[in-house]
């Protein structure tokens, strides 16, 4: 059996010694025992996971945004405004931790918006949302907006 199956085999019988072991191998500098196949893999899913974390944080933050401005005497206020705050930090964390994400937003923005207003419709049936996002990217990420806000 080959070192490359050997390591294949150990990524399939316990992963996180096969994590163990790559990045000794890799510290090491013996990029030839290792199964870069599964480690490929395994940055690929790394990368959709901060755009899937990115896209669900966005679409949380408008989706409770449009519920705030458009949804008239709630009982949730407190609970939206919170997560609000808590949704706008964690985005602006996650794009200080990796700054090319900001590309991703901009293209994923629009979807978004619609996204978060259709869900909003369907919860709320007697709010009158506007037919089209009132928000826009750069106005979510400067300090002018979230004064504007009073959260």
């Amino acid at each position: 059996m080959t070192k490359t199956a050997i390591t294949h085999s150990l990524y399939e019988r316990d992963f996180n010694l096969w994590l163990h072991e790559t990045i000794e191998q890799l510290k090491a500098g013996k990029i030839e025992n290792i199964d870069i196949e599964n480690l490929i893999e395994e940055l690929d899913s790394l990368a959709r996971r901060d755009r899937r974390e990115l896209k669900s944080r966005l679409r949380v933050l408008i989706t409770h945004l449009l519920k705030r401005r458009y949804v008239v005497d709630s009982d949730y206020y407190r609970g939206w405004e919170l997560t609000i705050k808590e949704q706008g930090q964690e985005l602006k964390s996650l794009l200080q931790q990796s700054p090319s994400l900001k590309n991703y937003l901009l293209e994923i923005f629009p979807e978004v918006c619609s996204d978060a207003l259709l869900e909003c419709r369907d919860a709320y049936l007697y709010a009158q949302f506007p037919t089209h996002c009132p928000y826009n990217i750069d106005a979510l990420f400067s300090e002018d907006f979230w004064q504007e806000q009073n959260l």
